[in-house]
């Protein structure tokens, strides 16, 4: 992990090997490490070294390294701890981002290493005493920051309190809050956080706690007291309107070189471009409020080191503020503002090391004569829904869905409403999705949590609701069929005449999909199975990347696409020319694994809109508590993006939520790859999904409290009773749609506690999917939500895995290795149980079989009567027509 050589710190020995945080301080030209009882405790008169390490699944690990710098620490001790900051670097391998903090201007991101806050302390850092000279006194503190809180020591004097901030007054038997009355609700929450952290830190918890209303002081005994230090009440002076001055224009970022003497040497163009920047060379671009050095992978720790320094001297004879931020970047760790300011920076392709280690790991194994057909991939992603009912579910891709779906976790209903956009349907019709979705969610009280997908990026949780799905092309939609005969053809139209390719997907015979692609070579790919239909005859293609799961799943899908005939299997590199004359002739597809992509570190940002433009910022290593309840945030998990609404936010709709996140989709702020494409959920606070909720340490009363973010936290630091029961009303109801809202109607099949409805989406109708009876006799423009089937869940709190009601039921993955076809099948019938109990959906199943043989269990005249053959002539039967039988007889 890191490598250390002779002209590196003996400091850093073994750093960077464990994720969190490591500090030194610079203490007589040295650095020493402070122990983690004292992290978060800055001496103002000394220089700091800051390592925070990320260990990542499958990537290399990522390094912040911050040297913080005192307001009283001499120059001597700062460029050591900058010089420093280099050493480490090499110590980690450089691949290192590096960041000057300046006391009471630090980044965010150090600030968010120290939760609550960090409180600078007077003097030196003693290792012996700690402080020197530290005795008790009583303190003013000043905090500011709605999301992260920065805490400053003013003279204990009135004339430092004013109306817009909020303070702290730290006495020997009580901390009194006094609240500036234009500070916010959230900057109040965040002091709370402070006195709670003072109380239990500094006073041992053994301390009163009283708030000050600012103007509010007539008989209030704390209002009283609290006056009493400043020598009785007075009013306070306003704040002056210059202090507050926010940068309104962003000037032109310019580019420098830096030569080994230190000298900078402007490029002389304001359009930048990646292919500037040599790789032998050290660069600082000025972007006024900060600025950023980038260092060439093929420069010298001393020219590195006089890049800083030449750097720091620019700034100082510049004249700008210690609010202008310096952050260090080596080639190839460029963060997403960087990148932001050059005209074209190429998206980057990492080498997967990750599934290179997977493959030589299975080599290793072969080599040693093990049979290792796959290893399988994490799943990090746990399915909280599934179904076990025999549904076959149609969609089209010219139409656009809702899914709805109810679940049951932890004793709690949970409600999902998916929209989901086919590729080929109309702009109108989607947005129609999106409008009735929002009266439906309006019938649920706010409950529901909307998620809005595209076909061909839905998430995983999705698929296993339909058990096998199946998407054609084509569409029913009244505008579709419109737009189809005015240009005659807007795509492939799934004709069981003519000859048509579906990708076969799944993991098991209880989720599998299998989706029309377009009818050439370059639709497949070596990681699925396909079908090819053309008119009574099928070919199956298998690809060489494929597993034997892939390959059951391609067994059962022949089934539910009704292919009666014997299908022609084919495996890769092994096709027919009939095969390729089908697709059009023969040419280059897709030959290597597909992975899913792994969420590593999911970002959390807070968010507003004005005037239609989105702003975001971003909280670094969030907590719940960051979610406060007078805000909307959002949650990228780059593979989705999770909209939470507060429910003291001033988001009216979750149509209105479904938007922000959309808009977020487009600015792709961290440059990661994000299309309009990616899955956008829409939360409400109170109603988080369990899937939302595994991003964070959970706990549930905190979701349903009363008051705003304020007064939640007083009422937990005095220990008063917060928690209620679950909201049963919402604001969120759709401010368009009340009326269609109320004629909502839903008609239920089933009634085991948990249900799913499907239906296209238009202005005109919301039809059923059940029959195509009930779609052309739907004419009426009421939507209409038919519940196709029901379920109940319950989820298992240790794993948060879903599970049936039945636990009997034995799971596939944990059976007995496979009997071969050729064992003693009297064996197998000396083990003999009833056909009901054999069922895959029998109440009362066997446990410890072979699940892909459960025909083998019956007795010999049971099973001649279900089968209407001896065992011996089934097991003459080509497979896939085995396999059909058996799914005939529930038996697969």
């Amino acid at each position: 992990m890191s490598r250390l050589s002779k002209d590196i710190d003996s400091a850093f020995q073994g750093v960077g090997t464990k994720s969190g945080l490591e500090i030194w301080c610079v203490y007589n030209k040295q650095l020493i490490s402070i122990p983690k009882s004292s992290f978060g405790k800055f001496h103002s008169g000394n220089a700091y070294l800051v390592l925070r390490t990320f260990l990542r699944k499958i990537e290399s690990p990522q390094y912040d390294i911050h040297y913080w710098l005192g307001i009283d620490a001499n120059e001597v001790d700062s460029i050591l701890a900058s010089d420093k900051a280099l050493d480490l670097d090499a110590a980690l391998g450089c691949c290192t981002v590096q960041y000057r903090e300046v006391q009471g201007q630090e980044t965010e991101k150090f600030l968010s290493y120290f939760k609550p806050c960090i409180i600078p302390v007077e003097g030196k850092y003693s290792p012996k005493t700690g402080i020197a000279g530290e005795t008790y006194q009583v303190t003013l503190l000043r905090c500011k920051g709605d999301h992260v809180v920065r805490v400053k020591e003013v003279p204990f004097l009135r004339s430092s309190l004013n109306h817009d901030d909020v303070f702290i007054l730290d006495t020997a038997s009580k901390v009194f809050l006094f609240a500036g009355c234009n500070s916010s609700t959230q900057e109040k929450a965040k002091a709370m956080e402070v006195v709670e952290y003072i109380k239990d830190n500094k006073h041992d918890g053994r301390c009163e706690v009283a708030t000050i209303e600012d103007g509010k002081f007539s008989g209030d005994s704390d209002a009283g007291e609290f006056w009493s230090f400043f020598g009785g009440y007075a009013p306070i002076p306003k704040l002056s309107s210059s202090t507050t001055q926010e940068q309104t224009q962003t000037p032109c970022a310019e580019l420098f070189w830096i030569d080994t003497k230190g000298n900078l040497h402007p490029t002389g163009t304001s359009s930048l471009d990646k292919d500037m920047l040599e790789k032998n060379k050290c660069y600082m671009l000025d972007c006024h409020s900060e600025v950023f050095v980038w260092m060439g992978r093929n420069t010298s720790l001393t020219e590195r080191k006089t890049s800083i320094s030449s750097s720091e001297e620019f700034l100082r004879k510049e004249g700008r503020s210690t609010t202008t931020s310096l952050v260090l970047l080596t080639e190839g760790l460029e963060n997403a503002r960087f990148r932001s300011f050059f005209n074209k920076w190429p998206q980057t392709v990492e080498s997967s090391l990750y599934n290179e280690g997977r493959e030589k790991v299975a080599a290793l194994f072969k080599q040693k004569g093990y049979d290792v057909e796959e290893l399988p991939d994490e799943e990090d992603d746990p399915l909280y829904t599934n179904c076990r009912d025999n549904l076959k579910t149609k969609l089209f891709t010219g139409d656009c869905y809702l899914v709805q779906y109810k679940y049951t976790y932890k004793e709690r209903t949970e409600h999902l409403l998916y929209v989901w956009i086919g590729c080929e349907s109309i702009q109108q019709d989607r947005a129609d999705a999106i409008t009735n979705a929002s009266a439906i969610v309006g019938t649920t009280k706010g409950e529901s949590v909307l998620c809005h997908i595209y076909q061909g990026n839905e998430p995983s949780r999705f698929f296993p609701m339909f058990q096998s799905l199946v998407v054609f092309k084509g569409g029913l939609s009244r505008r579709y069929k419109v737009l189809l005969a005015e240009k005659e053809k807007i795509g492939e139209e799934y004709n069981e005449n003519k000859a048509s390719l579906f990708r076969v997907v799944g993991t098991s015979p209880r989720n599998m999909q299998a989706i029309q692609v377009n009818l050439v070579a370059t639709s497949l790919n070596s990681s699925y199975s396909y079908i090819l239909q053309y008119g009574a005859s099928a070919f199956t293609w298998i690809g060489k990347l494929s597993s034997d799961s892939d390959h059951e799943v391609l067994d059962r899908m022949l089934y539910f696409l009704d292919t009666s005939c014997q299908p022609i299997y084919i495996r890769e590199g092994n096709e027919t020319d009939t095969f390729w004359n089908l697709l059009g002739g023969k040419s280059e597809y897709p030959k290597e694994k597909e992975m899913r992509k792994q969420i590593e570190e999911p970002h959390l940002f807070t968010c507003s809109c004005s005037s239609d433009v989105l702003k975001v910022k971003e909280i670094y290593n969030f907590v719940q508590d960051d979610l406060t309840t007078e805000d909307v945030f959002l949650l990228d998990c780059q593979s989705e993006v999770y909209v939470w609404i507060g429910s003291n936010s001033n988001i009216k709709s979750k149509e209105e939520a479904l938007t922000l996140g959309l808009k977020f989709l487009e600015m792709d702020i961290l440059e990661e790859g994000l299309t309009m494409r990616t899955p956008v959920y829409v939360v409400t606070e109170g109603h988080e999904p369990p899937f939302f909720t595994r991003f964070f340490e959970w706990v549930p009363e905190k979701a349903n409290m009363h008051g705003n973010s304020f007064e939640r936290k007083l009422a937990s630091l005095k220990g008063k009773k917060t928690s209620t029961k679950r909201s049963s009303g919402s604001q969120y109801r759709s401010q368009s749609k009340d009326n269609a809202s109320r004629d909502l109607q839903s008609r239920s099949v089933s009634s085991n506690g948990s249900e799913r409805g499907v239906s296209p989406c238009s202005s005109e109708k919301l039809l059923s999917l059940s029959s195509a009876e009930d779609m052309t006799n739907s004419s009426n423009s009421t939507p209409v939500v038919k519940k196709l089937f029901s379920e109940s869940l319950l989820v298992d709190p240790n794993d948060g895995v879903a599970r049936q009601e039945s636990s009997s039921k034995s799971d596939i993955s944990k059976q007995k290795p496979r009997v071969g076809i050729n064992s003693d099948l009297s064996s197998l019938e000396s083990l003999a149980y009833s056909y009901e109990q054999l069922r895959v959906d029998s109440q009362k199943p066997v446990t410890d079989i072979d699940a892909t043989r459960r025909e083998a269990y019956l007795t010999e005249k049971e099973f001649e009567e279900r089968f209407g053959m001896a065992k011996s002539e089934f097991y003459a039967l080509p497979k896939w027509k085995q396999n059909k039988l058996k799914i005939s007889l529930h038996l697969f």
